[in-house]
């Protein structure tokens, strides 16, 4: 008791922590931070991958018995205790301080997130170009193997997968990256992409420096116009010709595949991955929370949303893949890939094949980049709430907190300068 005494008056004068505006400002917070490019880049491919429409079978079960429920617990974590992370299990279990200690950790690693970011402005930039300069191999950047996209047929796109190189996998491997011989070879830093990179770390700065009297205003536009992007991009590709064989591939039910067990894993994984489950997240953007918010029917539709975006992004993503196949006259699996294979080659190649070119592109990166700084921004939100709350006397006063996270984003900024070398 005297050492909560102690603490209270030492709290005396200290600054309010602060609280969501409203309910809007933090169902589009927790909505920007979930739904990422995991849902765009990861979920589909995953679907197409372990049986089609088989695989919605153990991701719907799954996202039941372990998504929501996980999700509503470390939701009611934070809105219980109104603590970061690390002080939220203090508060719950003393000896359970250790897990905050590790989300933090994690959350240190996750900083990294932010290259996603730097890499689609960078394609954003050269979208506007008169000619998207991964279409040809008459670029500087270009070997003798580089194979142009107008050179592209049935008879030679699989020697362009093997043995050649694609205009596309050239620009992003030897333009984006300019990739050394090994990684024990740093090279030289890209300019352009410390740009990038400094643009970037400036956007989450000024996003959160006021913490979420800042970031609840910015996620109106950041959470929101991803889903106009998805809209537009959704209804160019499934009016695409050979559009519906790719929707084909990606939901075609295969139920042998149930009996697979890396099946239900890969779908656990994903849950866990898209659901933002067990990182710490949830349990910064629930404390903002009015303590008696109604968080169980928050938590259920936020799933839903995130869910429903996965399942809708693989239409966007295979109509143009199916597209794409018949352009080059080979089956989808030929041109289906994920991760960044799927985001920085795939899917610029496909848009460079349609009509307005240009625009279609801009339109697939500008989403790709909101998506990222929503998670981003989130991510650093939590670490900075997590340690204020550590030393609430310290940070809670005008103008520290702005200064610590001035502080973070310039130490992260020179970090992780050596990640945009060669």
């Amino acid at each position: 008791m005297n050492r909560e005494r102690r603490k209270a008056e030492n709290l005396r004068g200290v600054g309010d922590r602060g609280q969501w505006a409203s309910k809007t400002e933090y169902v589009l917070s927790v909505a920007g931070n979930v739904v990422g490019l995991g849902n765009v880049w990861r979920f589909p491919y995953l679907c197409y991958k372990n049986g089609g429409g088989a695989f919605l079978v153990p991701y719907a079960l799954l996202a039941v018995v372990c998504g929501i429920p996980l999700f509503l617990m470390e939701t009611s974590f934070g809105q219980y205790t109104q603590d970061g992370f690390i002080t939220c299990w203090r508060k719950l279990c003393p000896l359970a301080e250790g897990i905050g200690y590790g989300f933090f950790i994690m959350k240190l690693y996750d900083f990294s997130y932010i290259l996603v970011q730097v890499w689609a402005l960078f394609y954003l930039v050269f979208s506007v170009r008169s000619q998207l300069p991964w279409v040809s191999c008459d670029n500087t950047w270009n070997t003798v193997y580089c194979l142009g996209l107008q050179s592209f047929n049935s008879s030679n796109v699989t020697a362009a997968y093997t043995n050649i190189s694609s205009a596309a996998t050239e620009f992003w491997e030897r333009r984006v990256l300019n990739m050394s011989s090994g990684i024990e070879e740093l090279g030289t830093l890209s300019w352009e992409l410390v740009l990038c990179l400094l643009f970037s770390w400036m956007f989450c700065y000024f996003t959160i420096w006021k913490g979420i009297k800042s970031s609840g205003k910015v996620a109106y536009f950041t959470a929101t116009f991803p889903y106009v992007m998805l809209f537009i991009l959704l209804i160019r590709g499934l009016t695409l010709p050979g559009a519906w064989e790719g929707v084909y591939y990606y939901l075609y039910p295969d139920i042998n595949r149930l009996a697979n067990l890396e099946v239900w894993t890969e779908a656990l994984s994903q849950i866990f991955f898209s659901y933002s489950l067990v990182i710490g997240t949830l349990n910064v953007l629930g404390s903002y929370n009015h303590y008696n918010n109604n968080c169980y029917k928050d938590c259920f539709w936020l799933c839903l949303l995130n869910s429903g975006t996965s399942f809708v992004a693989g239409f966007v993503v295979f109509s143009v893949l199916g597209f794409m196949s018949q352009k080059l006259g080979v089956t989808v699996d030929n041109v289906a890939e994920s991760g960044p294979g799927l985001a920085f080659i795939a899917y610029p190649q496909a848009t460079a094949m349609m009509p307005l070119p240009q625009f279609w592109t801009f339109c697939f990166f500008l989403m790709l980049i909101l998506l990222a700084v929503d998670t981003h921004f989130v991510t650093v939100e939590t670490v900075i709430t997590s340690v204020s709350d550590l030393f609430p006397a310290f940070f809670r006063t005008p103008r520290r907190r702005e200064i610590f996270v001035f502080i973070i984003c310039l130490t992260c900024f020179l970090l992780h300068l050596p990640l945009v070398s060669q």
